[in-house]
């Protein structure tokens, strides 16, 4: 596997970004507000778990009879489809069958949001994007399918972990791998500050395409959903009393060594799990041992210690 760069195209690379954030801020600071503002919240909608947005049930005719759910999600990770006329990027998650006597199969494919959107103002298109997923099921799995398929309202084991879990997006070695520094390419946010700088005027974007081609290709396209892995960070869990001595509320406190500072966090509690990310260096989803009342949560970041407490009360 070939490096992307060393380490010292890395430091020159950070340098000369920091000198035009510089130069950008000096000269054009509303500029510069917007341009922090426009890459912070890529991030977060890069780092916006997957979305159900549909579901549906069919059977398996071949090797054997049996249940089929797949859900149909939506996800930016995802990339969109530039051109009508290319395959239709989607990720795929791990083909899963329930452990029980009548034993159901669970499929999980994403697609960019944009996809949904137009297929939901057109039911045609919706019904063809069913017919690609099943056809692309059978295709990867060599199994026959139904052509008899319903919307359904639920699917066994769908939560955002199992959908975290079968995408791939959290894998589960014994240890996971912080990126190398030299393999961080910072080309494309350099070349949007200069745009920046430019006043928005640059070189238009070109893409390179090889003439069409008549033989028949893929109406979808596997794209990997496996980047940077974060690590588990170090947490515990405790029931706090009240005067009387009942349960009360939870308290969970969350070493994070790595993190500087609060805005580095991205914290999500529902009433029955937590989910914590700092991207590419710690993912934390952690489900309650009783419903909690999300809208007391209240959340500290020290610093000093670089621990975070969270409280929340008890339903």
């Amino acid at each position: 596997m070939s490096s992307c760069g060393n380490s010292g195209e890395v430091l020159q690379q950070v340098c000369s970004l920091w000198s035009m954030m510089d130069d950008l801020c000096q000269s054009d600071p509303e500029g510069y507000r917007k341009f922090i503002h426009q890459q912070m919240k890529a991030g977060a909608e890069y780092n916006c778990p997957p979305d159900v947005h549909c579901r549906l049930r069919t059977l398996t005719l071949e090797p054997e009879e049996t249940v089929l759910y797949i859900n149909i999600c939506s996800w930016k990770r995802v990339p969109a489809r530039q051109d009508p006329g290319m395959p239709l990027p989607v990720c795929a998650g791990k083909l899963e069958k329930e452990s029980c006597e009548d034993g159901c199969f669970i499929l999980d494919v994403a697609f960019n949001p944009s996809v949904l959107q137009e297929c939901e103002r057109d039911r045609e298109k919706m019904k063809q994007l069913f017919m690609q997923v099943m056809g692309f099921f059978q295709q990867q799995h060599g199994m026959k399918l139904s052509l008899q398929h319903t919307v359904v309202n639920s699917c066994p084991r769908s939560s955002v972990s199992d959908l975290y879990r079968r995408l791939g997006f959290q894998k589960s070695p014994k240890r996971a791998e912080l990126p190398d520094a030299a393999s961080q390419n910072l080309a494309p946010i350099m070349q949007q500050l200069s745009l920046h700088s430019q006043g928005g005027r640059g070189p238009a974007a070109q893409a390179s395409c090889g003439p069409a081609k008549p033989e028949k290709t893929d109406l979808i396209q596997v794209v990997s959903s496996t980047s940077a892995q974060p690590e588990k960070p170090t947490h515990r869990l405790e029931v706090k009393s009240d005067a009387a001595g009942a349960a009360s509320k939870l308290e969970v406190t969350v070493e994070l060594p790595k993190v500087s500072a609060a805005l580095d966090c991205r914290l999500e509690i529902s009433h029955e799990e937590l989910l914590l990310q700092v991207e590419d260096v710690y993912y934390l989803l952690m489900d309650f041992p009783r419903a909690v009342n999300d809208k007391t949560a209240a959340a500290v970041f020290d610093k000093h210690t670089r621990r975070l407490i969270l409280q929340v009360d008890l339903l």
